[in-house]
């Protein structure tokens, strides 16, 4: 064979990847608080994607990373988010003010990121197509150059974002139903772009016809 098949270049591009995340340390707060208004009745992030609840598939993948801890952050219906968790090795965090908004639920992980941690990934838990290899990917562009970490396709930003401990306090200071995207902003110069190559960061599933497109067989 002239090349390799997909799992051996995944193979490669791991290894690859274990040399480069170096010394950085960085935990994983994944957003699984919130209240899916825009779904309906249905709670998204218990809804089955591939035989799997959403959020299951979220932390397996963050799980599947350099990221450590993982930091679940819950909320509305916290006891079926955490029992959808069930044997894995996380760290729950509970976010009582989860109906005030997003910025809550950010604020409740960052609050409880280890202090020997240099950074954080912010991963929604409604992105089940984002993978482990992803966020090394992310990971090891921090290790690199420890500024906040945004990646790209095709010339637009999307999630997760990588953010460094010297912006936690900023972080902490949001309010209301809004994520941090005005920080990424107010602080241009700290950017650091990776190209994902793929439309995984930009898939969160907010409506019914989201999740349905999600569970075709060219999408899981």
């Amino acid at each position: 064979m002239l090349g390799l098949d997909v799992s051996s270049r995944h193979a490669e591009e791991e290894r690859g990847l274990e040399t480069k995340l170096g010394s950085a340390v960085v935990a994983c707060i994944v957003l699984a608080a919130g209240r899916s208004t825009r779904m309906g009745v249905a709670n998204k992030l218990l809804a089955d994607v591939g035989g799997r609840p959403m959020v299951r598939r979220v932390v397996e993948a963050a799980l599947a990373s350099g990221a450590r801890p993982v930091l679940v952050v819950t909320g509305h219906q916290g006891a079926h988010v955490r029992a959808a968790l069930g044997g894995l090795e996380v760290t729950f965090v509970d976010n009582p003010s989860y109906a005030v908004g997003l910025s809550s639920s950010l604020k409740a992980g960052i609050g409880a990121v280890p202090a020997d941690c240099d950074g954080a990934l912010v991963l929604l838990g409604d992105m089940p197509l984002i993978t482990g290899l992803h966020l090394d990917r992310l990971i090891a562009a921090f290790a690199a150059n420890a500024g906040i970490v945004v990646p790209t396709h095709e010339g637009r930003r999307g999630n997760p974002v990588l953010w460094p401990r010297a912006r936690f306090a900023a972080l902490l200071r949001l309010e209301g139903d809004t994520g941090a995207k005005r920080l990424l902003a107010a602080h241009a110069r700290e950017l650091r772009e990776v190209d994902l190559s793929t439309n995984a960061i930009f898939a969160d599933v907010d409506t019914p016809e989201a999740l349905a497109e999600l569970r075709k067989p060219t999408s899981c």
